[in-house]
């Protein structure tokens, strides 16, 4: 008996050699559940990563580092916005760090970048940023915790519809994210009897904003909507003030990144009145919202969260619930299974992990620019509620 048992730890000892792992890493690897989180930490969308990882810090201070017996480990690393990066560091997480999950993903290309290896290994990736709805289909093995631009695009189009507004002119940034919000808000406001006058694209980096408002300017139309990311939105709103294009009947109707909690409060009385529509906002009334607005302020030194942080936070709830009901959390395609499907109160309204689609039904809450207490905040006073990923209602 002794013998065999001997030969069994023999066996046991030289296969974990041959596979290049001590034999206490096998233990340690069922012990210790790990995330890999990718963001951009640095360079242009560095915004975007400090959200993100605030907002998965937020929810292991709330909830800890264990569950269901298992320690968590979340392992951050910066791609800095390149794809490039994001794969070579998927990888070596995967190889070298052995996770169980792959999340963050803080662009579209940089997602698009890790999809084949997550279907090549079967490991789950939790997209918590990367919004357009090409994403989530570059690879089964893939849900997202954020929204996607026709969810967050169709508020806007649908409170323009209601309150009589006939004609419009639509600014997007020239590149996926904006073609799909053009896309969306014309077959919300179309649809409802409402016209285009006219579709602007401007350039990703630096555009000069000036022409573009001449143009809006001279086609008078009831109002503009603007889709552009948080950095190029702030300067958009000062050249949209400094012409009065509001004063002169063209009030700006806009994408909630316009209107980005990460640095509404800097940007001024120029957005004051703005209606936009989102998925979140820091404003949102509810209790949980509160603790973890007051929270992730302790940890990203006095920033409030967006959209972008609260889908930092939900994606560690996915990840916490996959872990306590897979059938086997060691297990990439259990763990998949285990997300699918997940209802639960978040910070911003209840959210449902649709099984087929793997992004969230959520509401959408259409809010204006008010101050509050001496701050800025987008002020919620609509909400469409259960709305699927391609903007349409349940």
């Amino acid at each position: 008996m002794q013998k065999r048992l001997f030969l069994q730890t023999t066996l046991i000892t030289a296969a974990l050699t041959l596979v290049g792992l001590p034999m206490g890493s096998a233990v340690a690897a069922q012990d210790t559940f790990k995330v890999g989180l990718i963001l951009p930490m640095t360079g242009p969308f560095a915004s975007t990563g400090h959200q993100v990882e605030s907002g998965v810090q937020a929810y292991l201070q709330q909830y800890g580092t264990e569950v269901a017996g298992r320690k968590v480990e979340v392992i951050t690393r910066d791609d800095a916005g390149n794809p490039a990066d994001t794969k070579r560091l998927a990888q070596e997480l995967l190889v070298s760090g052995k996770v169980n999950v792959l999340a963050g993903f803080g662009l579209t290309p940089l997602a698009l970048a890790v999809a084949p290896i997550a279907t090549q290994t079967k490991t789950p990736m939790v997209i918590m940023a990367a919004q357009t709805l090409l994403v989530i289909n570059a690879t089964p093995y893939a849900v997202r915790t954020s929204g996607t631009i026709p969810q967050v695009t169709m508020g806007t189009a649908a409170w323009a519809a209601k309150q009589g507004i006939k004609k419009v002119v639509t600014l997007v940034p020239d590149y996926a994210p904006g073609y799909e919000s053009e896309k969306a808000f014309k077959e919300f406001f179309v649809g409802s009897g409402g016209q285009i006058a006219s579709e602007i694209r401007v350039p990703v980096a630096n555009p000069d904003f000036a022409p573009f408002l001449r143009k809006v300017q001279d086609l008078k139309p009831d109002a503009l909507y603007v889709m552009l990311p948080s950095g190029p939105g702030a300067s958009f709103l000062k050249e949209y003030a400094a012409r009065g294009l509001a004063k002169k009947g063209i009030p700006l109707i806009a994408h909630g990144a316009v209107t980005d909690d990460d640095y509404l409060n800097e940007a001024g009385n120029e957005t004051l009145g703005i209606i936009t529509s989102d998925y979140y906002s820091a404003a949102h009334p509810s209790a949980m919202n509160k603790k973890f607005v007051a929270d992730f302020k302790k940890i990203s030194n006095g920033k409030r969260p967006n959209f972008f942080g609260v889908a930092g936070y939900d994606g560690m709830h996915v990840i916490y619930n996959a872990i306590k009901n897979a059938t086997d959390a060691n297990n990439g395609d259990a763990l998949l299974a285990a997300m699918k499907g997940q209802s639960f109160e978040s910070p911003r309204g209840p959210v449902t992990l649709d099984p087929n689609t793997r992004d969230f039904i959520q509401n959408v809450y259409v809010r204006k620019v008010e101050r509050v207490d001496g701050q800025l905040y987008n002020v919620e006073f609509d909400t469409i509620e259960h709305v699927l990923n391609t903007g349409k209602t349940n």
